[in-house]
């Protein structure tokens, strides 16, 4: 097969995996900007509120991280879904008591989420590239 028709499939099949990727534009931000913002605003909330909502908040982004990287490849999403859901789980056992974390414990699942997050958005990405390709997804 010539070089040429090799760029023009690879390229196809990018733009295709792009359409299919709600990491980005309007959806994205929709998807994980809202509850990212709610997130980031809530530690000055009661307890009750924190306990509810940021577990859920976090499994929901988990769980379409998870069906976004099944559903377009994107690298990021492998890294940061099981990260959410880490995440989800500590702010679960912290709310109820399980897991002390001391009185500062919501301001550091916060730089947590902050940090990891940005930190498994970009890294993964820049050493993996944007997208798995059909051919390696599991």
């Amino acid at each position: 097969m010539p070089r040429h028709a090799e760029q023009y499939v690879s390229g196809e099949v990018d733009r295709t995996m792009r359409r299919a990727d709600w990491a980005r534009g309007i959806r994205g931000c929709l998807i994980w900007g809202i509850p990212i913002a709610i997130l980031l605003m809530s530690p000055g909330m009661g307890t009750r509120y924190l306990v509810i909502v940021w577990p859920g908040l976090l499994t929901f982004m988990g769980v379409t991280c998870l069906v976004n990287a099944r559903h377009c490849g994107r690298t990021h999403c492998y890294f940061t879904g099981p990260f959410f859901l880490v995440l989800a789980g500590l702010a679960f056992l912290c709310g109820i008591g399980v897991l002390p974390l001391g009185a500062n414990g919501w301001s550091t699942l916060s730089a947590a989420l902050l940090i990891g997050s940005g930190a498994l958005c970009c890294v993964p990405e820049w050493i993996l590239g944007r997208y798995r390709s059909p051919s390696n997804r599991s």
